[in-house]
């Protein structure tokens, strides 16, 4: 029997018509076709008729038939054309959006748009590709969240300060995971080129709205006069900081919107994994050692926007009259 699956033929078909017809068990006709007993069983259970004409008879030009109906009628995905290619090197290049959110969106605009698990191999088949491939498409790869990321090794004291009134994130309410209501408020810094500079990111779990300012330091008081002024109104329920000493002053912002602050437990960045995900998004923006300094105001604004309209097409829960209320 051949080690790679073949359909059966016409042929074979007709070999299998006369064999039953001859009272011959399913082993012994896949012994004399040279097919599996599972292949056999298969094609004799889906092209025998139950009723009418010919049935309880298994006919070899109907089954014949019958397969090239269903291979017609299959699904069957395009080929990865140059138009394809140019629309992800595109969006991924110009509008920093993930192969998740290309492949959705390209659906929207072709049919039978590739998935995303097919350009993230594309991605890495040019990375190492040939030395014949164009520069372009050797470098697509530094535009996935992950493209630079290294893994860090070892173990880490823990020489950080004491925040003062710190309460644990295990301590937070249940209803707080379930992401079904608005104002509980993830919060962590992006860090620039050499440390020093800071991007402050600050995101609702239940809509993924997400607001940025930018930082002149990481110092406490900066950080909490930047909180204070950054939403209207006391909607928020709940902050989760990690356990940087620049949310030290964390009790006067969770006063002024008359809210409850929380920790994550120490270098476990899953306690607050929405934020550490959209800083990964805004690294397609802002990549790596890129010096916030040198960032404008306007510059931050209009990547604000576009993780809030663009990237989260596909996620937003909430009609747009409630965020205005709220944001």
């Amino acid at each position: 029997m051949s080690k790679h699956y073949t359909h059966l033929s016409l042929e074979q078909r007709y070999q299998i018509e006369a064999l039953v017809k001859a009272g011959k068990k399913q082993n012994e006709i896949a012994i004399i076709v040279e097919k599996s007993k599972s292949c056999i069983s298969r094609e004799l259970k889906r092209s025998i008729p139950l009723r009418g004409k010919g049935a309880k008879e298994y006919a070899a030009e109907n089954a014949q038939r019958k397969t090239e109906l269903r291979h017609k009628m299959k699904p069957k995905w395009k080929v990865f054309d140059q138009g394809m290619k140019s629309y992800c090197i595109e969006k991924l290049i110009k509008e920093r959006w993930s192969p998740e959110l290309i492949s959705h969106e390209g659906r929207k605009e072709m049919n039978n748009f590739v998935s995303h698990e097919w350009i993230y191999q594309w991605i890495w088949k040019c990375k190492h590709g040939n030395r014949n491939q164009d520069k372009e498409g050797k470098q697509l790869y530094r535009y996935l969240k992950h493209g630079r990321r290294h893994r860090k090794r070892g173990n880490r004291r823990d020489n950080r300060g004491i925040i003062p009134n710190r309460v644990s994130i295990e301590l937070r309410p249940k209803v707080v995971d379930k992401r079904k209501r608005i104002g509980d408020i993830e919060v962590d810094f992006m860090i620039g080129k050499n440390h020093q500079s800071a991007l402050l990111v600050a995101l609702d779990r239940a809509t993924l709205h997400t607001r940025l300012r930018l930082l002149k330091s990481k110092n406490s008081y900066g950080v909490k006069e930047t909180l204070k002024n950054l939403y209207k109104g006391n909607w928020v329920k709940t902050f989760t900081f990690d356990n940087d000493m620049g949310f030290a002053n964390h009790q006067e912002i969770a006063d002024k919107y008359s809210a409850k602050s929380f920790f994550t437990r120490p270098y476990t960045s899953q306690d607050k994994g929405s934020v550490e995900n959209r800083i990964g998004q805004i690294r397609r923006f802002l990549p790596k050692k890129t010096d916030l300094n040198k960032i404008t105001h306007q510059q931050i604004l209009s990547i604000e926007s576009k993780l809030n309209h663009h990237l989260q097409s596909r996620w937003i829960y909430t009609t747009q009259r409630t965020r205005e209320n709220y944001f």
